[in-house]
């Protein structure tokens, strides 16, 4: 099958669209990628991370040790897995898992990446915790939060190290604890590829191989994919050059909002995407904005700029998706359109789109492989963590108000919920030029602290879709603490004009962290301060809202709240 997308553009963007390639073209870029050229970018660190490039020959060289893991998987008859971390270790494994689903002699996997106590909870509930194999992915080790999930289930499990694995970088902390611990086997992935560029990896492979996946044939369909973006294919046959210089170029002129659609089939895949073009292109006021799930409307309530890229599932295509999608082409807005033969074919996307971003973020002008705010947040938290350690409290902040159970936190003058979403969703910013430069498009973002679940994803949905219909800005929903390792990155380091609504709640039931004096709360707290303590850092423009324990009303009622502020 041919792998080459299909591109909707305007005489004017695809001239620019062609000035860009022909650019690679007559400087061979593409080589010099594949050389390991950092001029490509900043001339910084980046030759360093850029051990994706080859990981898939390394990885098909050696297949059989996936075949051979997952045969003794099976022979242990685990009734589940369950796979512990953060980002690029665990977004990968939730991709597979929700695409493939349950496979025949298997045990089905799960993807625990929350602190927040009910998410714990859920996922103990969901599994037979005595016959489930732990997976710990970290590739540093010293991440905060797969050192706690490790340490809660490793007492669940009665220390039984036998039913646990790690996944983390050779010479890790984690490395020693699972040498410690008696882990029953540990696998390594690469320094030289940072956590979003790993999904072929040992981090994305070794629980494809625990759940049943032909790890071959996956590894086969990334293998065409990376033939197609060699430097010995023309450019006008590379589909990740392509791609990256579609999304490069239409992010330089202001089209920066790249709205995510994939089948739904498939429909998780744009969590991972959204994490690596995120990450990978916010920082120093520029990027690329993902935009997922958001559910699509007619032409009219979008902003001028958006970009689409429609993932088109073959064997289970949507129509209202396709009719979604024409409508949009008709209008005039850019589209690329990628054809996914079967859910085997993930295997060439994770490649084709690492491949692009890279691409992208050299035309951006950016390093695509480091996370400066990511590091920032995080080092927020520890602080925070470290501080409830001493002293056995969080600073307390005080409340604008509290209206039908709601906390509001800000600078806002107005002291109503409906009065204050007003004044905070009238800042979104249009597109402008400013002193002959394009100024981008403001967007809002929903940032939840609460339980994913389908029912709140649902009911914050709809809000975003209001205010999207509204106000035709770009929308985004991230759950805490997960988007922090992802699009978190994005909103404190990327283009300006963010509106964050960041949403914390009271847990019903903490959960103790075994050995710490902090609780999983504890931390969710700490994180999601830390969070709003960078984005006020950073000069955003930011309000949180707080629900008492019962989260279901709270949501509902801040999204009634929503819908009478925008009328």
């Amino acid at each position: 099958m041919s792998y080459l997308g299909s591109f909707s553009l305007s005489p004017e963007q695809r001239s620019a669209y062609q000035q860009t390639l022909e650019d690679w073209t007559r400087a061979e870029k593409v080589r010099r990628l594949w050389d390991r050229d950092a001029s490509l970018w900043t001339n910084g660190p980046e030759a360093q991370w850029l051990g994706w490039l080859n990981i898939v020959t390394a990885q098909a060289a050696d297949a059989v040790r996936f075949s051979t893991f997952a045969a003794e998987v099976k022979a242990r008859a685990f009734s589940n897995v369950v796979l512990l971390g953060m980002g690029g270790s665990s977004l990968c494994p939730e991709v597979l898992a929700r695409s493939f689903g349950s496979i025949p002699g298997f045990p089905p996997l799960c993807v625990l990446d929350s602190t927040d106590p009910a998410q714990v909870r859920s996922i103990e509930a969901r599994v037979d915790l005595a016959n489930t194999l732990f997976i710990v992915a970290s590739k540093s080790g010293s991440t905060l939060e797969p050192n706690i999930f490790k340490q809660h289930f490793f007492e669940k499990a009665a220390r039984d190290g036998s039913r646990f694995v790690a996944i983390t970088d050779p010479g890790s902390k984690m490395e020693q604890v699972a040498r410690d611990d008696n882990f029953w086997r540990t696998f390594h992935g690469l320094p030289t590829i940072g956590g979003r560029y790993s999904a072929l990896s040992d981090f994305g492979m070794i629980p494809a191989a625990a759940m049943g996946i032909d790890t071959s044939r996956f590894l086969n369909t990334a293998a065409k994919m990376v033939d197609a973006c060699s430097p010995w294919q023309a450019p006008d046959q590379n589909p990740g050059l392509q791609l990256g210089v579609f999304l490069g170029t239409l992010a330089r002129v202001g089209r920066d909002k790249l709205t995510i659609v994939c089948s739904p089939g498939i429909h998780d895949l744009g969590a991972w995407m959204e994490q690596l073009i995120a990450e990978s292109t916010g920082k120093e006021g520029k990027g690329i904005i993902p935009v997922d799930r958001e559910p699509l409307t007619a032409p009219a309530h979008y902003g001028q700029d958006r970009v689409f890229a429609y993932l088109r599932l073959d064997n289970a295509p949507d129509r209202k998706q396709d009719a979604a999608i024409a409508a949009l082409e008709a209008s005039g807005f850019p589209v690329v359109r990628i054809s996914v033969a079967d859910a085997y074919q993930l295997g060439a996307e994770f490649f084709r789109w690492e491949f692009a971003t890279a691409v992208a973020g050299s035309i951006i002008g950016i390093n695509p492989f480091d996370q400066p705010d990511v590091e920032a947040s995080k080092i927020e938290t520890k602080k925070l963590t470290s501080a409830f350690e001493q002293t056995g409290v969080l600073p307390e902040e005080k409340p604008l108000f509290e209206e039908h159970g709601i906390q509001v936190f800000g600078d806002s003058p107005e002291l109503t919920l409906d009065a204050c979403l007003k004044r905070h969703l009238s800042a979104i910013a249009p597109g402008e030029f400013v002193l002959g430069k394009f100024r981008p498009a403001g967007y809002v973002a929903l940032l939840a602290y609460v339980e994913m679940t389908p029912a709140n994803e649902a009911v914050l949905n709809a809000a975003r879709e209001f205010i999207r219909d509204r106000t035709k800005a770009a929308t985004c929903l991230g759950f805490g603490p997960r988007f922090l390792h992802s699009t978190g990155q994005a909103y404190k380091g990327g283009p300006e004009g963010g509106v964050f609504i960041q949403i914390t709640a009271d847990d019903a039931q903490d959960l103790p962290v075994p050995g710490q004096t902090y609780t999983f709360g504890i931390v969710k707290v700490a994180q999601a301060q830390g969070d709003l303590a960078v984005l006020r850092e950073r000069g955003r423009r930011w309000l949180r809202i707080h629900l008492k324990k019962d989260v279901p009303t709270g949501l509902a009622e801040l999204a009634s709240a929503v819908t009478r502020a925008l009328q």
